[in-house]
């Protein structure tokens, strides 16, 4: 079982990791289709630096050995951004298809977390 769940957190996380780099990057060199997606949503045009570099941050943050509280953060920050992207993409009326990038994000982001192996987890700590 923990055999499993190693192979299955290391699909996930890598396959998240190649996302969000990606994303970041193209966010970062500010790509026309990009740009043009982010004025479409409604948000100017810092936030995809702003964005794209949070994204490799984090990137950086979950693949680097140790730091779990920052791993958690990172969990979090991906889960809000990209529920946010799903938000922003139904409030601006887009299909159902634009739906499918930032979906799969946060799936890969909840798979990636749940399976984490516990070196790669907060201490619970008892309050005694």
């Amino acid at each position: 079982m923990e055999k499993r769940n190693r192979i299955i957190y290391w699909i996930a996380t890598i396959w998240l990791a190649l996302g969000m780099t990606s994303t970041g990057v193209v966010q970062l060199m500010k790509m026309k289709e990009e740009a043009d997606m982010m004025t479409h949503l409604g948000y100017p045009s810092y936030f995809m630096t702003l964005i794209g570099a949070w994204k490799i941050l984090g990137v950086v943050a979950l693949l680097v050995p140790r730091f779990p509280l920052l791993k958690e953060w990172t969990y979090a920050g991906f889960f809000f951004a990209m529920s946010g992207a799903v938000f922003s993409h139904l409030a601006a009326g887009d299909e159902v298809k634009d739906l499918f990038g930032p979906v799969l994000l946060i799936l890969l982001t909840i798979v990636s977390w749940y399976f984490r192996p516990a070196e790669r987890r907060l201490a619970s700590k008892g309050l005694a």
